[in-house]
């Protein structure tokens, strides 16, 4: 029998993912790959959350990417950007670590 509040069904859905989000620790650093071109290095992702993730921000920042190992890779250097646009997808500021400059 299907349940009659298809509503209760949503918002566990969306308390669920909100909580998921909230147990989070992201670590963002931009470093020098081939080339000696810069890439800004998402780490701590769910691993369910990891191609949604990837797709949003790619399409935000206008540049190409990765997924590869658990991490988000994304082509440039976008560590000004990237906590605003990780909050506007439901992260927690707090749970955010941005790495200033770049790692060798």
């Amino acid at each position: 029998m299907g349940n009659i509040f298809p509503k209760d069904d949503l918002m566990k859905e969306i308390i669920s993912d909100a909580i998921e989000k909230e147990d989070v620790r992201l670590r963002v650093y931009a470093t020098k790959k081939r080339f000696k071109k810069l890439v800004t290095v998402i780490e701590g992702l769910d691993k369910d959350k990891l191609d949604e993730t990837a797709k949003g921000l790619k399409s935000k920042l206008a540049c190409g990417g990765t997924v590869k190992d658990g991490l988000v890779i994304l082509q440039g250097n976008h560590i000004l950007k990237i906590k605003g646009f990780l909050v506007s997808f439901g992260y927690d500021p707090e749970s955010i670590t941005v790495v200033p400059g770049f790692v060798k």
